[in-house]
């Protein structure tokens, strides 16, 4: 995945953690939209890897 989807999705489990759900889900959204179909299972992935990111459990 490029560098700039981890990014938006890492931004998004920051904002998520800080109770910033809409800014978030529209953050990680815009990523997901401008991925390419190559790049979804790989994203699929890091989302199932990084779930703890997102409610802030080590």
């Amino acid at each position: 995945m490029r560098p700039s989807i981890r990014c938006a999705l890492e931004r998004s489990a920051e904002l998520t953690r800080n109770n910033q759900l809409v800014e978030a889900v529209a953050i990680a959204e815009a990523a997901i939209n401008r991925a390419t179909e190559d790049e979804h299972p790989e994203i699929r992935q890091w989302l199932t890897d990084h779930a703890d990111d997102f409610v802030g459990k080590v």
